[in-house]
């Protein structure tokens, strides 16, 4: 299996890391409460997060910073921001 990201996910992965950091500000985290409500590390977050970047990650980191967030995972793939 290709670790490679088909490129009509990448905007799909872009999406998921600006929903991420924008549900996280609005909670008054920071990427280091998050990383370690998550069990993940402040720098995977951050690549999660970043828009220049295209960091695929496992149903596994999902569902952990769903959890963090207070989220169900469903709901952190299907969320929508009015655009600015």
């Amino acid at each position: 299996m290709s670790k490679d990201i088909e490129f009509k996910n990448r905007d799909r992965f872009i999406e998921l890391g600006l929903t991420i950091a924008a549900i996280r500000k609005v909670k008054g985290l920071s990427q280091e409460q998050l990383a370690e409500k998550a069990h993940i590390s402040r720098s995977h977050l951050s690549s999660i997060e970043a828009p220049n970047i295209v960091r695929p990650f496992s149903v596994e980191v999902l569902y952990n910073i769903a959890d963090a967030l207070d989220m169900r995972a469903g709901d952190l793939l299907n969320a929508k921001f009015p655009d600015v």
